[in-house]
């Protein structure tokens, strides 16, 4: 069975068959190495469909992409490969259609990206049931963690990135997304306003907001289970 990074250039093949006919379509080949480009060579080389290079773009963004992922959702499960490949495909799909301005960097660009494909999947599985199971059993839980530490310390802190997560679902995505490449991913006022399309002060708003609704649901829960109600 393939890996992620097998999945993902064959995911670049897929994605340009998602072109107009008129864009050259780029396949990954196993051609002789190229040298060393700058992340603006290595993009108008792709634009132009040159063929060498859909394995470069997957070993350079590779990392971040499998990253960005793995701490949005805090784990790889089943779908992560798939998830990896619909990260790529959105990636190319914004090279080609020109929507990446480059005022940030093509790692920051992938990660952005990377982070919208991650709120989507964490919104299909609230719905699926998967993402906030309140029946979960702890124990079965606790065997998927590393053995290191305190096991009930280690649950309980898998269960309140599960809950963070959940009400992340549940903001809107402008918030969502805005909390999530900022407080999470660390990008700066600045980036997270060019990779939301905001102005700054926008962007500066949106933190407050969205801290803020954030806040008092985990509040809530506080107080329901205080109570001995469900989170």
């Amino acid at each position: 069975m393939p890996g992620s990074e097998e999945v993902a250039e064959l995911t670049l093949e897929a994605a340009m068959g998602q072109l107009s006919p008129k864009t050259p379509a780029l396949r990954v080949v196993r051609a002789p190495a190229v040298p060393t480009l700058t992340d603006d060579e290595l993009l108008e080389g792709v634009v132009r469909g040159d063929q060498r290079l859909g394995g470069e773009l997957c070993q350079r963004l590779m990392r971040v992409v499998d990253g960005t992922l793995y701490r949005v959702m805090g784990r790889r499960e089943s779908d992560h490969d798939d998830l990896v490949q619909s990260a790529f495909e959105q990636i190319v799909m914004t090279l080609y259609r020109g929507k990446f301005s480059r005022e940030c960097s093509l790692t920051t660009w992938a990660s952005a990206i990377t982070c919208n494909v991650a709120l989507h999947a964490i919104r299909r599985r609230r719905t699926e049931r998967k993402i906030f199971d309140e029946g979960q059993d702890v124990e079965q839980v606790s065997r998927r963690l590393p053995g290191i530490g305190d096991p009930e310390s280690s649950v309980s802190a898998r269960r309140e990135l599960e809950r963070l997560r959940f009400h992340l679902s549940q903001m809107s995505e402008k918030l969502a997304r805005t909390l999530l490449l900022h407080d999470m991913l660390g990008c700066g006022l600045a980036e997270t306003a060019t990779l939301t399309g905001a102005t700054p002060a926008a962007t500066q708003s949106r933190l407050v907001r969205g801290r803020k609704e954030l806040a008092q649901r985990l509040r809530k829960d506080a107080e329901r289970a205080a109570k001995g109600g469900a989170p």
